[in-house]
């Protein structure tokens, strides 16, 4: 039987997991981003900051000095609630901040779980998305079978099973994480140009 996206998430070594993660994470960014331009609440820099710090880290290793639980903290601080904001891209944005915060509490406690996890929160966050755009007003059996068939979700799945499969050639080649590898899965993530909500991203973000 074939293994699924978490599954084999699992089996990568804590390396190319961190990648994934980071990855993942880069692709729900703007999606804050966009929240805090229409709203004017939090700022999207701790997110950026941190990311960046641990894109630095995933190829340097101990020769850079990160503050994970410092950089969590500021993260948390601009961490939007549903309470008080009663508009749609509140969800997408705390699930931004959400798989941020996880993917440092890994990083933290060495904890691959935390990791794999971040995939879990995009792919719940593109189907709550759903559930409350296109599946308003749908039955419970026909938003079910939406979930499982629409467009978005079905390409979520395939760019988590996408990048599995490069970070698992990049394993099978013994190559490490390096800044190369890291600058490829960067310009995937930007090449690829929306969210995982299917927002058009700025180039530069």
């Amino acid at each position: 039987m074939a293994l699924n996206t978490f599954q084999r998430l699992r089996e990568l070594d804590f390396g190319y997991q961190v990648l994934a993660a980071l990855y993942l994470c880069e692709r729900m960014y703007p999606n804050y981003e966009l929240f805090h331009q229409v709203t004017g609440f939090g700022d999207p820099q701790p997110l950026r900051g941190a990311l960046n710090a641990c894109w630095d880290w995933s190829w340097q290793g101990k020769k850079v000095k990160v503050n994970f639980s410092r950089w969590q903290e500021k993260v948390d601080d601009v961490t939007p609630s549903e309470h008080g904001h009663d508009m749609l891209g509140v969800y997408p944005a705390m699930d931004a901040c959400t798989a941020i915060s996880i993917m440092l509490q890994g990083f933290i406690d060495k904890n691959e779980a935390d990791l794999v996890s971040v995939a879990k929160v995009s792919q719940a966050g593109v189907a709550k998305f759903l559930e409350l755009t296109e599946g308003a007003d749908m039955e419970p059996e026909e938003r079910r079978q939406m979930l499982r068939e629409h467009e978005l979700a079905v390409y979520e799945i395939e760019v988590q099973q996408a990048l599995v499969d490069f970070l698992e050639a990049m394993q099978a080649s013994k190559a490490p994480p390096s800044q190369a590898m890291v600058r490829q899965l960067q310009e995937m993530v930007v090449t690829e140009g929306i969210t995982n909500i299917g927002m058009e991203r700025d180039s530069e973000s």
